[in-house]
Order: structure tokens, then sequence, then C-alpha cells
């Protein structure tokens, strides 16, 4: 599949087999979810360039690197809140944006409830973070909605995803790369991705 990243890392493959295990607590699961979202996010931002800078050591003045502050995140609420706090933790200067998409049960399609986006989006590369990319209609709709706002450089972030998921986003956006731990079986008759991890949101947030 074109555009699409599967993460190959002996950590995160270790991480994602025990989010997968039905029997891991929420602590444990919160834990390896971090370590997840870290090491997708990490390959995502793989091709900022940084600026060069020069920095003095107990020794000398030498070149060093700075990370330009280009990254603006997107979690889809709420489950995507999960990949933001791991994301903020070592990339502090990011901005944030939100969207709130509550999934309808009975249809399978998202309703947004709230958005807001910083104000330079435009000039961000923008990383969508959705754990479950499944039907695709989540990350859909929150990839048209910072397009609206002006977002170029577009990058979806996910723990899994289906290949449903995958074909609808590409047949509306296939410029846009997606970086993710698996690409999985199937949905399921309830949309749900199989073998999947169940709902990342309610394992997450312990509901």
């Amino acid at each position: 599949m074109e555009n699409v990243i599967v993460v190959d890392h002996p950590i995160l493959k270790h991480s994602l087999t025990i989010l997968r295990d039905k029997n891991t607590a929420t602590d444990t699961f919160h834990r390896h979810s971090a370590m997840v979202s870290q090491i997708i996010i990490l390959e995502a931002i793989k091709s900022i360039e940084p600026d060069i800078i020069k920095v003095e050591t107990p020794l000398e003045i030498t070149d060093g690197f700075k990370l330009r502050e280009s990254i603006v995140f997107v979690p889809v609420l709420r489950a995507g809140l999960a990949l933001l706090e791991a994301a903020k933790n070592f990339l502090p200067f990011s901005s944030v944006g939100f969207i709130g998409l509550e999934r309808d049960e009975q249809t399978a399609k998202a309703r947004e409830y709230y958005k807001k986006f910083p104000k330079d989006i435009a000039e961000k590369i923008v990383i969508v973070l959705d754990p479950m990319l499944a039907t695709g209609g989540s990350m859909l709709d929150t990839v048209n909605a910072v397009k609206l706002a002006g977002a170029k450089d577009i990058r979806a972030v996910c723990v899994v995803a289906a290949p449903e998921g995958i074909q609808r986003l590409q047949e509306n956006h296939p410029t846009i790369k997606i970086f993710t731990g698996d690409v999985d079986s199937h949905l399921n008759e309830q949309k749900y991705i199989v073998p999947g991890l169940g709902d990342f949101g309610d394992r997450y947030f312990g509901t």
C-alpha cells in the first residue's frame, strides 16, 4: 500500500502485543501505549530538517542541531489524547489543535462536537493522532477539517489500522502518509478492527 508506513521496531512489536492482550491492566496499557506512540511519532517526524546552531561544550564551541518548532499535533478526541500525552513528553514545544468526534455505535459515523486549531496551522507540519484507523471516518473528517483550516503537510499516526480505513483515507487524500504500528486483517460487523485490541479509549482511560 502506497504511503502506508508500518513502523518496524522490536520494542513497538513487544508493546503492541501487550496492548492487544485482553488481560492487560489499565496502568500497563497506559505505559505501553506511550512507548508505541512515541516510536511511531518519531518515524513520522524523521524527515524534519533541524536548524544548525552553535553550542558551547565544556571544551569548545561546535556545531549542533535544533529541531524546528514546526509541529502541530491534532488528536481525535477522546482516544487521540493518549497519543498526545506521549508526544508532548518529548516534543513539549509543539502546538496542539483539537477536534472532537464521537462515533455513533449504530451507524459507525462520527459527529463533530468541538474544533479549535492554531492560527498558524498552514505553516506547520500537522500530525493527526488517532489510535485506531478503523472505518477511516474520524480520520477523514479530521484531515478535511485541518485542510480547510489551511494545513498543507498532513501526516496520520495510528497504533493499528484496518485496510478499509486506509483505503478510504487514500481515496480521498492519496498523498497523505499513514504511519502505523500494524495493518490488521479487517473490520467486523460492528466496525471494530480484527484482531485489533478492543476499544482503545475505554482501555486507556479505564472506562
